[in-house]
């Protein structure tokens, strides 16, 4: 295949006017090519770079497309120059350490500075080098790339011996072919996003499941609203569609139990970052769609910080006697986790991501609680007043704590093998999985929510924690990791027993 003609041909696609193609992968008669930009794209423009792939292989070959929006760092544009000096120059990468690449972005692209000795001007200037550093560039990252030197005084260094960091980690959003689609506002989406991979910047993405909970409510003018739980088989997504005249009868007619697919913008909102849908149609996953996994790091072979410890709920023996689990509950293994934190930014496209400052969690085996795990976590930044008022953690309270990394590292081993579970979990399961993928620990697991399952059994004022709390007669410290992880484990129980079984 020729690689310039097939960019050429690609980039005829003004959403992909930059794109870069950064792998290609062949399984059988399948060819999936792998392309990264830096301008919005949508459904359709992943259809014509389809369209164009098809015509670069071989007859009888099926081309896929993945695109991936990733907008450069300059941190990750200078690790990337240090590595091709390394590699390629390494004579010259003897002169240049990575306080002397300086990058800057203009949006399209950018331009780098290397600073070296006035007696090895020359060698970059005229050996190639800067050709070669920048050609590799427009061939890693979207855009266009020039460099230039500039002399300072230097002194002979010899190259690292440890290597340096990638440039830059994309992880491709996965998707799913949608099926049985059927028109109410007209979106006429191909694909589907998992619901655990949505993430800031998506823009015109589309997610597709089954209705979990559905209520309609009207809004402070009195215009009708709907409240949607849809889940994936990857994870469960809560939102809020305002519907339009032309489909408010058909969008009133669905139930739980349907399936839609729901085409939107990933946007922050109240100071978090939310999903808001403009569309919504029906339409199905395959059939026998089960979630692919991301392969992650193992769990590591022993805990090295954080110790799990028996716990048991001295009345949970009283509540089973009431009540059975449904048949088959006890055969799988749950954790149910709660997290404190700094803030509410859970996603750095929003953002400097906050901090983890306290994690706790208990195991549910055989359909009872058994295992507790807790730990604070250190924090190198103050804490707030008001983080101080909510949570009564204070600074010298997470002094000798282990960091984040090991902390994530010892939960990942806690929840081997175990769906997670948490009250409104998708907040708490972005910031284990932004900090766990940090240390390579992918949490790309089922989860369930509990005030998922709460909307669909009670009837409450609202679905807070301490709110469904207070229906079951239990009482708990709130605002501290373990105390809300051991009555939402608590809560949890109760709801599978009203519902009689998970989805």
């Amino acid at each position: 295949m020729k690689s310039r003609e097939y960019l050429e041909r690609i980039r005829e696609i003004p959403a992909l006017s930059r794109a870069v193609l950064k792998k290609i992968e062949l399984e059988g008669d399948r060819a999936t090519f792998r392309l990264v930009t830096d301008l919005t794209y949508h459904a359709e423009d992943v259809e014509a770079a389809r369209a164009v792939t098809q015509d670069f292989v071989p007859q009888g070959c099926t081309a896929e497309v993945n695109v991936v929006k990733s907008v450069p760092s300059e941190e990750g544009v200078r690790a990337r120059i240090a590595q091709v000096l390394k590699d390629d120059f390494p004579a010259a990468a003897a002169f240049v350490s990575p306080e002397d690449i300086k990058v800057e972005l203009d949006g399209a692209g950018g331009r780098f500075v290397i600073g070296v000795a006035e007696s090895e001007r020359t060698q970059f200037v005229r050996g190639n080098v800067l050709d070669a550093v920048a050609a590799d560039l427009c061939r890693t990252f979207p855009g266009a790339w020039a460099g230039d030197c500039r002399s300072v005084e230097k002194t002979l260094q010899a190259p690292p011996e440890e290597p340096l960091p990638p440039p830059e980690i994309v992880i491709a959003p996965r998707v799913f072919p949608i099926e049985n689609y059927a028109p109410i506002d007209g979106a006429s989406p191909k694909f589907a996003v998992y619901i655990a991979d949505l993430a800031g910047g998506q823009t015109g993405v589309t997610v597709c499941g089954r209705i979990t909970f559905m209520e309609e409510r009207l809004t402070k003018k009195e215009k009708p609203f709907f409240s949607f739980t849809i889940s994936d088989g990857s994870g469960q997504l809560r939102l809020s569609y305002f519907t339009r005249k032309a489909t408010l009868e058909k969008v009133r007619a669905l139930k739980a139990g349907d399936c839609v697919c729901l085409t939107g913008d990933m946007e922050m909102f109240n100071g978090a970052l939310s999903f808001r849908p403009k569309m919504v149609d029906l339409g199905t996953p395959p059939k026998d769609f089960v979630p692919v996994a991301r392969p992650s790091r193992p769990a590591p072979p022993r805990y090295t910080a954080v110790f799990p410890e028996p716990c048991e709920d001295l009345v949970q023996g009283k509540l089973f006697g009431e009540t059975p689990l449904p048949a088959g509950f006890e055969k799988e293994k749950y954790v149910v986790f709660d997290l404190e934190t700094t803030g509410l930014n859970n996603n750095p496209v929003a953002g400097p991501m906050d901090r983890i400052i306290e994690v706790g969690a208990v195991k549910i085996e055989g359909g009872r609680i058994s295992e507790k795990f807790s730990t604070f976590v250190a924090c190198p930044v103050k804490l707030t007043e008001e983080i101080i008022g909510i949570t009564g953690i204070e600074d010298e309270m997470l002094v000798g704590a282990p960091p984040v990394g090991t902390v994530m590292a010892d939960f990942y081993k806690f929840a081997e093998g175990c769906a997670l579970v948490g009250h409104n979990v998708q907040f708490d399961h972005k910031f284990i999985h932004y900090y766990g993928e940090q240390e390579g620990y992918l949490f790309d697991v089922k989860t369930y929510d509990t005030i998922a399952l709460a909307q669909q059994v009670l009837r409450l004022s609202n679905y807070k924690l301490n709110t469904v709390a207070d229906y079951f007669g239990f009482t708990f410290r709130h605002h501290r990791a373990f105390d809300d992880a051991f009555v939402t484990a608590k809560i949890f129980l109760e709801l599978v027993k009203l519902k009689g079984g998970l989805p």
